[in-house]
């Protein structure tokens, strides 16, 4: 049965993003076309090209989308698109690196393309396959929503690593999904109150955890995510790629080669992630830190282009947190045409607020601010980058991997009934009493907060197993700040992954693949790009060397070998090695020095207590206590507060629904 549609193509002057609702109780055309419209304009930063609502009457449900044009810069690429016999219409944001492969074997199957565009290779393949084979069969990265008139279906579907987001939710006969929750709110339906466990393990984690948002009821498709549904009832979620079968299978199945025939391997995978992602009619460059990931990255486009590929990078006043020496080495080595960018601090500061705007959901990894500048400052040079985030997860380049384990080795030896006797004793001192005998020892020994650290060295003690260790080195030990809450737990960390991976290190990196690199790093990487509308490809993160890397002997990758070690030596077929061995910086900010200093008193406003105590969220004097040891010089909790002033940050923002999104309302009136 094909579509009853109406298609309808806004042009705007100002990456893509999409949007959609299904009124699965009836809605009026009008109605439904304002809706859509208003949800679709709050995503005009992530595409400034093209704008197109799709409408279907009969069904009630409308896509939306803004386009940021990167292959058929045409209007036959333009968005939602309906497949040529009618039956499935599709909303799609991100990229297919195969789609080209694709397009060949469909047109041996008898379709005629009207574009070049990677979108009707994918709806055109939902006519011919379905729409799980479909996606099975995608390399990329993407986002994809698809009606199927005929069965009256709705599918959302994510990349397997969780490059591109998408939230969703169903509530009183509606469904609404988007690129972001701002999307979400444009709808007079809108109504979710705000999840308490979610507020907890964001302040834990500075990130909130796949599927769940800040919002009850409200959900982020996780990588690899497939939701189907129908006109009644409740949705089918599962899921058309596992990365725990992956990585059963891959220990399962190991690589014979030597190290040589590995490295040979390795580099040809790497070359053809990297040139796939090198395939657009727009300016093209990538971001270079001078670190191992960033460098081969950049090594492998230069080897496959004809001329200087452009490369960026920014640079500080403070020598701790720059890197730009590094990357104009590497740059001159390659012969790259190299951009530094100079940062001052001011530039820095000015980001802080635009945050809660950006981050349309509670987020307070810092590095999101030097990350947001590098990605501006990029797009005045070219449309699209190439970045090395994946790297640290996929070849154990994290130095808490190690130091994790080697922490817990020899204590794991001690019978746990003992580690446990010796926990409570600990923890049966105040924290307030440890910290006071500690002022009778000379400053200069003295260590400080010693108390809480006393605390949590016996809550690791007290643990039965490294994972719980390593949740806690990755946590802030917020100390229940949340009234009411219990915080949520994914999925991942309650799999009995002992048996899957027996290596610690690999079961560490593995946990980082299924939380911290989608909802912490992609997510910084999406917000921070599409904010200006940069689209940034991760060629580590293709699903072919995921899953060949898997398959590494543990040797090669988590053991006392040194980190990196086979992507090192691919690296060194390009670069000397002096000019990447270095330690690892990362990419932060002096984040106490700006919170006591020039972030005072926007922090202080944010702090206060009637703020504070705003929706009867937080213990509020557990906090201010936090803050008022922090301005007296606690040097360990600086995050913990970083991610408290990013809720409240947000919370002024968005989390009161009556008052916060008066602006997406009133752009639903404008369109009516």
């Amino acid at each position: 049965m094909p579509c009853v549609d109406v298609l309808i193509r806004e042009l705007f002057s100002s990456m893509c993003g999409i949007s959609g609702i299904w009124e699965r109780n009836g809605c009026r055309l009008q109605d439904l076309k304002r809706r859509a419209s208003a949800m679709t304009q709050t995503l005009s930063h992530r595409g400034p090209d093209d704008s197109g609502v799709w409408l279907s009457e009969q069904a009630s449900i409308a896509f939306g989308q803004r386009r940021l044009a990167i292959i058929d810069l045409s209007p036959m690429g333009h968005q939602p698109m309906v497949s040529a016999s009618g039956q499935y219409a599709i909303t799609f944001n991100g990229e297919i690196y195969n789609f080209r492969e694709l397009r060949a074997e469909l047109e041996r199957c008898g379709v005629r393309f009207r574009g070049n565009s990677d979108t009707e290779v994918i709806v055109e393949g939902f006519a011919q396959w379905g729409v799980k084979s479909t996606i099975a069969r995608l390399n990329g990265m993407f986002a994809i929503a698809a009606w199927d008139a005929g069965e009256r279906q709705l599918f959302l579907a994510r990349d397997r690593m969780g490059e591109k987001p998408l939230y969703w939710t169903i509530f009183d006969g509606l469904v609404l999904f988007g690129s972001e929750l701002k999307a979400l709110r444009a709808h007079p339906g809108w109504k979710p109150s705000l999840n308490r466990g979610a507020i907890a393990a964001f302040l834990q984690h500075s990130y909130v955890p796949s599927p769940f948002t800040i919002y009850e009821d409200v959900y982020k498709l996780p990588p690899a995510g497939f939701v189907k549904i129908a006109s009644a009832g409740g949705p089918e979620v599962g899921a058309y790629w596992d990365l725990a079968g992956v990585v059963s299978q891959g220990q399962s199945n190991p690589l014979q080669a030597d190290e040589e025939g590995l490295v040979d391997e390795l580099e040809a995978l790497l070359h053809d992630a990297v040139s796939r992602r090198m395939i657009a009619d727009v300016p093209l460059g990538a971001f270079l830190s001078g670190g191992y990931d960033s460098s081969t990255v950049a090594a492998l486009m230069q080897n496959a282009s004809l001329r200087p590929v452009k490369t960026f990078t920014i640079s500080f006043e403070n020598p701790t947190f720059d890197e730009s020496k590094h990357a104009e080495a590497v740059a001159r080595h390659l012969g790259t045409d190299h951009t530094t960018f100079p940062v001052s601090g001011a530039d820095a500061l000015d980001v802080v607020p635009k945050l809660a705007e950006m981050y349309d959901e509670p987020f307070a990894d810092s590095s999101q601010i030097p990350t947001h500048i590098v990605s501006a400052l990029t797009r005045k040079h070219v449309t699209v980058a190439l970045s090395g985030d994946g790297g640290d997860e996929l070849f154990s380049g994290y130095g808490r991997y190690q130091s994790t384990a080697n922490f817990w080795r020899p204590r794991a030896k001690i019978p746990l009934a003992l580690r446990r006797l010796v926990s409570s004793s600990i923890c049966a001192v105040p924290p307030s009493t440890y910290n006071s005998i500690a002022r009778y020892v000379p400053h200069f020994r003295r260590v400080p907060r010693v108390g809480q650290k006393a605390h949590r060295l016996a809550q690791i003690l007290s643990m039965s197993s490294i994972n719980s260790v390593y949740y806690q080195v990755l946590s802030q030990n917020q100390d229940n700040l949340v009234k009411g809450s219990q915080e949520v737990r994914t999925a991942c960390w309650g799999r009995n992954l002992e048996i899957l991976l027996p290596e610690p290190v690999d079961r560490m990196r593995y946990l980082d693949m299924c939380t911290y690199l989608p909802d912490d790093i992609l997510t910084k990487v999406d917000r921070a790009s599409m904010a200006v509308a940069l689209e940034v490809r991760v060629p580590f993160l293709d699903h072919r060397l995921v899953e060949w890397v898997w398959k590494l002997p543990s040797f090669h990758n988590a053991r006392a070998r040194r980190p990196k070690h086979l992507l090192r030596r691919v690296l060194a077929r390009h670069v000397p090695d002096h000019l990447v061995e270095r330690p690892k910086m990362g990419f932060g900010i002096p984040l106490a020095d700006w919170l006591r200093g020039p972030l005072r008193n926007w922090a202080e406003d944010l702090m206060d207590e009637a703020c504070l105590s705003a929706g009867e969220i937080f213990h509020v004097e557990a906090i201010r206590s936090l803050w008022a040891e922090f301005l007296n010089g606690d040097t360990e909790r600086d995050f913990l507060i970083w991610n408290i002033l990013m809720f409240q940050a947000w919370h002024r923002r968005w989390g009161d629904a009556s008052v916060a999104d008066t602006e997406t309302r009133r752009l639903a009136s404008l369109l009516d």
